[in-house]
C-alpha cells in the first residue's frame, strides 16, 4: 500500500478521535481492492475504542461432495494483506495470527466440520465430511483472523455448497489408525495422496475416496509426551466400491486376533507397502460392509410399560392464571406452628405449675419416716467425720526395722496422735531422718602416705 494510502487512513482515524459524541462506522476505500471498516465505540470510561475490520477478498465459494473428505486451509499469508500497512515500507512481518470460525448466526461450527491450528505461526485447517442433510443447503462459515501483535481483525465468509456424490455412501469402508502422524500433517494434500496411493495398491478398487479424518485425541486418546517427537495418531477412513482385499482381511484371522489380544503386532503381508512412510496399528483397523448391514428398525408393539400416544405436545400458554398461596401458607406454616405452641404450653404447665415443693412433701410424709431419714443422715455425717481422724498404720515395707550400723531398733517416725491421712504411701530417701549415709570407697592413692 502506498504512503498516500497510509496517510489517508491515519487522517481518518485522527478525525474520528477528535469527534465527540459520535458513534458509527466509517468506510474508507482506496484505489485498490481494499476496504477498511473502522468501528468507533465509547467505553464506560469515556475512552474511544476502535475495531478495525478489513475486507480484501469477497466471499469464497467451495463445492465439496457429501461423504467425501473436505479440507480448506486458512493461509496466514492470505490474510496478511488485509491488515493495515506497517510504518516501515517493505517490512516483512511474521505476526502471530489466529483464526475463529463459526457458522453464521451461531457461536460454533456445524457438527461435521472441525478446525485445528497448532500455533499462531501455522496455518489453520477446516476439515470434515459433509453429511447428506447439508446437500443443497449453503453453509456460511464466518472466518475471523486476529493479529495478536496489533490486535487487528480481518473477516470474510466461506460459503460451503455441498453437492450430492455418486454412489453415496461407498459400500465398503475401512478405517486405519496411523501412529506416526498428526491430523494437520495427514491433511496435507501430498501426504494424504501418498496414503491413498498405498491403499489403492493394496485394495485395487475402481473408486477410492477419503471419507473422514479424525485425531486420536477426539477418540479419547492421550496427549503424547514431548519425547522423540512422538505423534498423537490419526484415524483415516476410506471407502471403495469393491470388497476388501485378502490383505485387509488378514486382520480377522484367529492367529492375528490372538496376537492382538496379547498386545503383539499381527502378521500382515501388505504392511511393508505402508511401513516406509506410515506406521499402521493393524489391531485397530475397522472394516465395515454396508451391503451386509440389516436394518435394525423394529415395529413397536404396545404393551406393558409403553404409554399410549397422547398426540401432539401442547405447551402451556404464556398467560398463566394467578394462584392464591394463602391456603398453602396456613397448611404449611401456621398449622405446625400452632401445634408446637400447644405442646410447649402443656409441657411448661407440667414442669412449672405442677411442682409440689419440699414443704408439701414433708407435710404429706409420716413423722416416723422423717425421723428415720434424719437419723440415717446424721449417722452418715458422723461416719464421714470419723473417717477423717482415723489413724492408718505406716506400711512396714517402707520402714527400716534395725539401724544398719548399730543394729538398734528404730523408734516410729511419728507419734500416735499424728494425722497420717494426708501422708503419702511412699517417701523418698531425703525425707527419712534415720537414714545413715554409707561412706564411699576411697581410692588407694589417698592412703599411700
Amino acid at each position: 500500500m502506498s504512503p498516500a494510502t497510509t496517510g489517508t487512513f491515519l487522517l481518518t482515524a485522527f478525525l474520528l478521535s477528535c469527534a465527540d459524541g459520535i458513534n458509527g462506522t466509517v468506510n474508507w476505500k482506496t484505489r485498490q481492492a481494499n476496504s477498511f471498516i473502522i468501528s468507533r465505540k465509547v467505553a464506560a470510561g469515556k475512552k474511544d475504542v476502535y475495531t478495525i475490520f478489513s475486507k480484501v477478498h469477497s466471499d469464497r465459494n467451495v463445492y465439496p461432495s457429501a461423504g467425501v473428505l473436505f479440507v480448506h486451509v486458512l493461509e496466514r499469508e492470505y490474510f496478511k494483506g488485509e491488515f493495515p500497512p506497517y510504518p516501515k515500507p517493505g517490512e516483512i512481518s511474521n505476526d502471530p495470527i489466529t483464526f475463529n470460525t463459526n457458522l453464521m448466526g451461531y457461536p460454533d461450527r456445524p457438527g461435521w466440520l472441525r478446525y485445528i491450528q497448532r500455533t499462531p505461526y501455522s496455518d489453520g485447517v477446516l476439515y470434515g465430511s459433509p453429511t447428506a442433510e447439508s446437500v443443497g443447503k449453503p453453509t456460511i462459515i464466518e472466518i475471523t483472523a486476529y493479529n495478536r501483535r496489533t490486535f487487528e481483525t480481518a473477516r470474510h465468509n466461506l460459503i460451503i455448497n455441498t453437492m450430492s456424490a455418486e454412489d453415496f455412501p461407498l459400500p465398503y469402508q475401512a478405517e486405519f489408525f496411523i501412529k506416526n502422524m498428526n491430523v494437520e500433517e495427514m491433511l496435507a494434500s501430498e501426504v494424504l495422496g501418498d496414503f491413498l496411493g498405498a491403499v489403492k495398491n493394496v485394495w485395487q478398487p475402481e473408486r477410492l475416496n477419503a471419507i473422514n479424518i479424525t485425531s486420536a485425541l477426539d477418540r479419547g486418546g492421550r496427549i503424547p509426551l514431548p519425547i522423540n517427537d512422538m505423534k498423537e495418531g490419526v484415524y483415516v477412513m476410506v471407502g471403495a466400491d469393491v470388497p476388501f482385499s485378502s490383505c485387509l482381511r488378514e486382520v480377522k484371522n484367529p492367529q492375528n486376533q490372538l496376537r492382538c489380544s496379547q498386545e503383539m503386532e499381527p502378521v500382515i503381508t501388505c504392511d511393508k507397502k505402508f511401513r516406509t512412510q506410515f506406521y499402521i496399528d493393524w489391531c485397530k483397523i475397522s472394516l465395515v460392509d454396508k451391503t451386509k448391514q440389516v436394518s435394525t428398525y423394529q415395529e413397536v408393539i404396545r404393551g406393558e410399560g409403553i404409554l399410549p400416544d397422547g398426540g401432539e405436545y401442547k405447551p402451556p400458554s404464556d398467560s398463566l392464571k394467578s394462584r392464591d398461596y394463602y391456603t398453602d401458607f396456613l397448611i404449611t406454616l401456621a398449622v405446625p406452628s400452632a401445634v408446637a405452641l400447644v405442646l410447649f404450653l402443656v409441657l411448661a404447665y407440667i414442669m412449672c405449675c405442677r411442682r409440689e415443693g419440699v414443704e408439701k412433701r414433708n407435710m404429706q410424709t409420716p413423722d416416723i419416716q422423717l425421723v428415720h431419714h434424719s437419723a440415717i443422715q446424721k449417722s452418715t455425717k458422723e461416719l464421714r467425720d470419723m473417717s477423717k481422724n482415723r489413724e492408718i498404720a505406716w506400711p512396714l515395707s517402707t520402714l527400716p526395722v534395725f539401724h544398719p550400723v548399730t543394729g538398734e531398733i528404730i523408734p516410729p517416725l511419728h507419734t500416735d496422735n499424728y494425722d497420717s491421712t494426708h501422708m503419702p504411701l511412699m517417701q523418698t530417701q531425703q525425707n527419712l531422718p534415720h537414714q545413715t549415709q554409707i561412706p564411699q570407697q576411697q581410692t588407694a592413692g589417698e592412703y599411700s602416705n
